[in-house]
């Protein structure tokens, strides 16, 4: 299974994003089960979930940021043009 991509992590709606995350972590849980019940063969899909988990966080926190960013730079084009109309 190689390691996925950020460019396909990042045209994923924001939907399928979260379910992604779910499924992701739900993943690593059951591998912690596994490796405790001594049944776990294929030690390496640690790996690859906890870095999938890492990029499906990393864009749903890139989202986040760029949604305050957009919506502080409308609300500083508002007040700019409040403060112009009030003069």
């Amino acid at each position: 299974m190689p390691l996925s991509k950020m460019s396909e992590i990042r045209k994923l709606t924001d939907e399928v994003l979260q379910e992604q995350i779910v499924d992701t972590k739900k993943q690593l849980f059951d591998l912690r089960f596994q490796k405790a019940t001594r049944q776990l063969e294929t030690t390496h899909q640690f790996k690859h979930s906890r870095h999938r988990l890492a990029q499906l966080l990393t864009a749903e926190r890139e989202r986040q940021i760029n949604k305050i960013m957009t919506e502080s730079a409308s609300e500083a084009g508002s007040k700019t043009s409040e403060a112009d109309s009030s003069r």
